[in-house]
């Protein structure tokens, strides 16, 4: 048996610590949609943003399907799920679209300085 036999049947197992360059780090998100039918927020989280954007806009949620289409205006990441659960949790309690509506409004000026 040659060495890169050997070497290929080694499994390699990092610390929970250990953050490599080269290991797929997953994110989290918590996100906002607005309905452009009747203008209402949708707060969510997910682990693919892109991926729940197209359930979303295919009608695939319950919630969302009767209202589309929906546009992104909001969104955080976070590199835990329960990071994430707990900021979408908080967003929710606040049961205020004056609050949500900040939110956005700040976020999208923070964009803009960000860019410059």
């Amino acid at each position: 048996m040659c060495i890169l036999e050997r070497v290929s049947r080694v499994r390699i197992s990092y610390s929970p610590h250990f953050k490599s360059p080269y290991m797929k780090q997953e994110n989290f998100f918590v996100y906002i949609l607005q309905s452009m039918k009747d203008f209402s927020f949708y707060i969510g989280q997910c682990d693919d943003l892109d991926h729940r954007m197209s359930k979303h806009s295919e009608g695939m949620s319950k919630y969302t399907a009767s209202k589309r289409p929906w546009r992104l205006v909001y969104f955080e990441m976070y590199e835990s799920r329960t990071a994430a659960l707990k900021r979408e949790k908080q967003i929710k309690n606040m049961k205020s679209k004056i609050y949500i509506q900040h939110l956005v409004q700040n976020w999208r000026v923070a964009r803009v300085v960000e860019s410059r």
